[in-house]
C-alpha cells in the first residue's frame, strides 16, 4: 500500500481507505466531502525525521498509518473506538 504524494497533499485511494475503514469505497469520496470522513497528517521529526503519519476517522473507526518519505505504508493500526470492541 503506499500514499501518493503530489502538488496537493498526500492521497490514499479510496480503495485502500475503504477497505481500512470497512466500508465500501464507492462511498468514501462522498464521505469526505460531507466531513463524515476526517484526516489529519503528521511529519514525523527527532528519531521519526522523514516519515508521516496519516490518520482517518470515520463513525467510532480510526485508521492511522506510517509511511517512509515515498509514501510507502511502514505499518497501520485500525482501532474501534466503542467500548469493548474488538480490532
Amino acid at each position: 500500500m503506499k500514499v501518493e504524494i503530489g502538488p496537493d497533499g498526500h492521497v490514499l485511494g479510496a480503495d485502500d481507505l475503504g477497505r481500512l475503514l470497512r466500508i465500501e469505497p464507492a462511498l468514501v469520496l462522498g464521505l469526505m466531502q460531507s466531513g463524515a470522513i476526517t484526516s489529519q497528517f503528521e511529519t514525523g521529526i527527532g528519531a521519526d525525521a522523514g516519515r508521516f503519519r496519516l490518520t482517518f476517522w470515520h463513525g467510532q473507526m480510526r485508521v492511522r498509518l506510517t509511511c517512509d518519505a515515498d509514501g510507502t505504508v511502514l505499518s497501520h493500526v485500525r482501532t474501534d473506538t466503542r467500548r469493548g470492541a474488538a480490532p
